[in-house]
């Protein structure tokens, strides 16, 4: 029974959707009407600027690390094999919120969150990767989804076991399937690079 509240909490704090909550407060509008109609920080910068993006990143990080958090206090275990189906619940959360009709972003920053939590050097790595491909090809979901590539090797060499690197590289396989429209795009030379002079511009 802790186990199945761990897993529904985590989901309800992943599904909380901050991009959504800070431009209606804010700006009074919905930032699915403009831009590529993502609720995620990405999208966010490009609607209220970088400072908004990135406070909304700050908050979709604490989804994954405190829907972790919370979960393995629940569970009374933080070693437990259970605890990743918490961790997984909370970027569910984000992708498919019970607050925006199982609708969300595509769960990048809570990604970032979990990892955070359970495997900081991961955690590292990942940034790192994303950080350099962002900053070299303006392409944000490039540096999400070959960052992500990194995951299960990284926890591999961590010395963490199988369930660990079996959950690192479904990890990666969800970075992946929210970005497949992206992949696409991509492929097509028609993806949309993370402009800083053009931020802000988009609502």
């Amino acid at each position: 029974m802790r186990i199945v509240l761990a897993i529904l909490i985590s989901y309800l704090i992943g599904s909380i959707p901050s991009g959504l909550l800070l431009t209606k407060s804010v700006l009074k509008k919905d930032v699915r009407n403009y831009g590529s109609g993502n609720i995620g920080a990405t999208n966010v910068a490009r609607v209220m600027g970088l400072k908004a993006g990135v406070l909304v990143a700050v908050f979709d990080i604490l989804k994954g690390f405190l829907g972790v958090l919370v979960g393995q206090a629940i569970i009374g275990d933080v070693a437990s094999i259970f605890v990743l189906l918490v961790a997984m619940a909370a970027i569910a959360g984000h992708d498919w919120s019970i607050f925006l009709g199982f609708t969300g972003g595509k769960g990048v920053a809570t990604t970032f969150g979990v990892i955070l939590r359970l495997y900081p050097l991961a955690f590292l790595v990942y940034a790192l990767i994303w950080l350099f491909l962002v900053i070299k090809t303006r392409y944000v979901s490039l540096g999400s989804i070959i960052g992500s590539l990194s995951l299960p090797f990284v926890i591999y060499f961590s010395g963490f076991e199988g369930p660990h690197i079996i959950f690192g590289a479904l990890l990666s396989l969800f970075v992946i399937f929210t970005h497949r429209a992206n992949i696409n795009r991509l492929m097509n030379g028609e993806e949309n690079r993370m402009d800083p002079d053009k931020l802000g511009q988009s609502g």
